[in-house]
């Protein structure tokens, strides 16, 4: 709920300031603005409310005002206080805000689950801020709360959630290249989380507790399109009404055309300090829990990257076979997303091409004809160096991959140092355990494919081709698929390489790589 604060008063500052003297007009004007990018409906029935409080304006958001307008709205029972934001007009022409954000709410519903409800209170918040209506942003702004509770009950689930003190930070600054750079950090301390999963029909009892004594959030965005955004939905609050939406379609696909990219890079990460997961089978722990996510705008050449980062790892022993604790990781890095991404050509190709008049919109035959002309541009699934490693063993690995027909192409290379303390811990496992022992025997069988670097550490390069051959280190495990046809190949011959094999031959280099082989070329230690 805090966050619908920024997004009202982005919508009600968007026009410039008023004059300095703060009156019933400047009142009227600034309703008149909201009501652009909310309808008149809004004042209509009460959702919003501007008046002239002191030397500022007030305006109220009454969430209840707005459940109550809502069509079919099911809610059972809802109780939330009306929030507040001061605004008041600078000599800049950009806007003073604050608001106090205390809050306590509750609501209640019959839902799939059957029957479904939550509260939540926010102690002592409170936020500052100075809005530029001419970036469409808030050029600074700080927001802390004292803590925070939240509790839910469904029939088979109930979570609770608490947290202690926050501040929150926010700048933003024009682009080089339109639209506007920001940066954002928050801070919680004391996060709790209890999560209980009871089901009588299934005997299942399976309490939950998450735990950290500081969560953090940062994150960074790059050439954000704030202005041509809201006017997209100042176009769509102007034309609710089907038939005017149809007759102004080419405006819409201007406002969707300056909108683009929307915007040039996004980048967001959560911490943990001292993470622990209580469970029935005991506790789990990191020293530092990291996840991390990017993207870029609608581009040519986009890129996603997705990383996940732990150091300190604790992992309960109490279930799991003696043996398999030399394996237990106490380091992960992993990183991987996707490249060469063009959602350009996609969306400007869409955005010119569906008519509001036809149904559907958009032909089945162009939908196809899109999806297999960003095929065609060959997106990456990627594989950035990654690690899992405890005192002993490291498994590193990168890689990439294509589609450029039903099957992968794709090259991956793994590294591992300590490779015979993961066969002294199967050997000891085959022991006790059947698979145990069936997998024993193939463990030395990929030491054997392994090429051994300078360093010690085995390295295997795989890599797979959309015929279905495999090679590992430049040896041909598997050749190509057969042609599913008279048996012979595209150019008339048998389609047999030699490395199919038909003839005992491998149709590749030996298993030592020979020029092929990674040598750590790309992964480092």
């Amino acid at each position: 709920m805090k966050r619908i604060l920024p997004l009202v008063v982005a919508l009600a500052l968007s026009a410039p300031a008023f004059a300095q003297t703060v009156d019933n007009q400047g009142a009227k004007q600034l309703s008149d603005n909201l009501a652009r990018y909310f309808g008149k409906q809004a004042f209509d029935k009460g959702v919003l409310k501007v008046s002239v409080e002191g030397d500022a304006y007030k305006i109220a958001l009454d969430v209840k005002a707005l459940v109550s307008a809502l069509p079919e709205q099911k809610l059972l029972k809802f109780d939330m206080a009306p929030y507040a934001l001061m605004v008041k007009p600078r000599s800049d022409q950009s806007w003073d805000v604050s608001s106090n954000f205390s809050q306590g709410a509750s609501f209640e519903f019959d839902g799939p689950e059957g029957h479904q409800s939550m509260e939540f209170t926010i102690k002592d918040g409170k936020a500052t801020g100075v809005y530029d209506p001419a970036l469409a942003a808030f050029t600074s702004a700080t927001s802390s709360l004292g803590g925070m509770t939240m509790a839910s009950r469904e029939a088979k689930q109930q979570a609770d959630v608490s947290t202690g003190a926050g501040t929150a930070t926010l700048t933003a600054t024009k682009s080089a290249n339109g639209g506007v750079d920001f940066t954002a950090t928050q801070k919680v301390s004391s996060f709790v989380e209890t999560i209980k999963i009871e089901d009588a029909d299934s005997g299942m009892n399976f309490p939950l507790t998450l735990k950290t004594p500081e969560l953090s959030v940062d994150a960074k965005g790059k050439g954000v399109r704030t202005k041509p955004l809201l006017d997209l939905l100042a176009f769509a609050v102007a034309n609710e009404d089907e038939a005017k939406l149809k007759a102004n379609q080419a405006e819409l696909k201007s406002l969707m055309l300056a909108a683009l990219p929307i915007w040039e890079r996004i980048d967001g990460n959560y911490g943990f300090k001292d993470f622990e997961v209580e469970s029935p089978v005991g506790k789990f722990g990191a020293a530092q829990f990291s996840t991390a996510f990017g993207m870029d705008g609608v581009s040519q050449n986009g890129k996603v990257d997705y990383a996940i980062k732990a150091s300190g790892l604790t992992i309960p022993h109490q279930t799991l076979p003696e043996w398999t604790v030399p394996l237990l990781p106490t380091d992960i890095d992993l990183n991987f997303g996707g490249a060469n991404i063009d959602l350009n050509t996609m969306a400007k190709k869409a955005i010119e091409a569906f008519d509001l008049n036809k149904n559907p919109p958009l032909s089945d035959e162009f939908g196809k004809a899109l999806v297999a002309d960003f095929t065609a541009k060959n997106p990456k699934v990627v594989i950035g160096h990654s690690t899992v490693k405890n005192a002993g063993i490291e498994v590193a690995m990168e890689g990439e991959m294509t589609f450029p027909g039903e099957k992968p192409d794709a090259t991956v290379t793994i590294d591992v140092a300590g490779y015979d303390k993961i066969v002294d811990a199967l050997k000891e496992g085959a022991k006790s355990d059947v698979q145990m022992a069936q997998a024993f025997p193939f463990a030395l069988a990929v030491k054997g494919f392994g090429k051994t670097l300078p360093d010690g550490r085995l390295e295997w390069m795989i890599n797979t081709k959309a015929d279905g051959s495999v090679t590992v280190n430049g040896a041909m495990l598997k050749g190509p698929d057969e042609v599913q046809n008279d048996g012979a190949g595209q150019d008339g011959s048998s389609g047999d390489d030699g490395a199919n094999g038909t003839d005992n031959s491998t149709g590749g280099d030996d298993s030592d790589g020979g020029d092929n082989g990674g040598a750590g070329a790309k992964l480092q230690p």
